[in-house]
């Protein structure tokens, strides 16, 4: 399968939606990344989108091209796949989209908690032997490229007795699927674990960067001793630096999404005309920057 190379680009999601008059108006973005968790139709419901969300979804298509991202599509728990989200909503929502690629998180997810943030998978030889089957049959199904998200996560699923690059190298390197890289998430998990594999050099090249189609950058906060994957502030440089390696090695590389959940994360008040709007665009410009220096890189290559 190949990708189109789409440029940088903006996550739209719960927060950002609902700023799209300012996003139109003040930001040039080659794409956005639509958070289809946020606008799918209930499951119990006829509706693929909630009508609510629908001329907003119709705007965004008009406006740009769309990357579908699947947060909470429990394609990874136990329930039979047809069963999940991510088949009864998020691919046909993909369709819709005509997006490139469909992106999901590596997590664990069910029913009864389809908002299961941060819970890891185990990552062990048995679970990559269960995940390989569902993430085949669900790329088959999506008919694209289905881009696998490293996520940021607490603690450690007990039985875990691999290193996350192992996991995803034989993930995506059996079922033939991809990576969407969240630079941000590897950053954040070397501030809060201490096995060594989150150190930045140690994790770009323990995974196929071949297989990277997108990658995520973001910003966090420290809380009460502990960094959180917040989206609420300016992407730090160690961000930076993965971001600069990554683009320099990489032909794979389709998309530079930036994540921004604003103001309803923060916890010091903080409104949005208080330079948020300001970050958002310095942290785009820079990442153009950084594609533009590394266009040589992808020319004419495809994953």
């Amino acid at each position: 399968m190949t990708a189109r190379e789409l440029g940088v680009g903006l996550q739209l999601n719960y927060t950002t939606l609902p700023l799209l008059d300012r996003i139109e108006a003040e930001l040039a973005l080659d794409y956005a990344e639509l958070l289809i968790d946020t606008v799918g139709g209930a499951l119990d419901s006829p509706n693929l989108v909630d009508p609510a969300a629908l001329p907003l979804v119709e705007r965004c298509r008009a406006r740009w091209p769309l990357v579908a991202h699947s947060n909470f599509g429990q394609e990874f728990g136990f329930a039979p796949l047809e069963d999940t989200a991510a088949a009864r909503r998020h691919v046909a929502i993909a369709r819709m989209l005509d997006s490139p690629w469909i992106a999901d998180h590596l997590f664990y997810g069910s029913g009864s908690i389809s908002h299961a943030w941060s819970s890891p998978l185990q990552m062990s030889r048995p679970e990559i032997d269960r995940v390989v089957d569902r993430a085949r049959a669900l790329q088959d199904l999506a008919g694209r490229p289905l881009a696998h998200e490293n996520g940021y996560f607490y603690n450690f699923l007990p039985g875990t007795d691999l290193g996350e690059p192992e996991f995803l190298s034989e993930i995506v390197r059996r079922a033939g699927t991809y990576l969407l890289l969240d630079l941000h998430n590897v950053y954040a998990n070397s501030l809060v674990h201490t096995t060594g594999e989150y150190e930045p050099a140690a994790y770009l090249g323990g995974i196929p960067l071949d297989r990277v189609l997108e990658i995520h950058i973001a910003g966090g906060q420290w809380i009460r001793g502990w960094y959180h994957d917040l989206h609420n502030h300016p992407v730090p440089e160690p961000v930076w630096d993965m971001l600069r390696t990554v683009l320099g090695r990489s032909a794979s590389v389709r998309a530079v999404t930036l994540e921004v959940q604003g103001p309803a994360h923060m916890v010091e008040s903080r409104r949005i005309d208080d330079g948020w709007f300001d970050m958002i665009r310095t942290d785009l410009a820079r990442a153009r920057s950084l594609w533009d220096e590394t266009a040589a890189v992808r020319r004419g290559r495809a994953p």
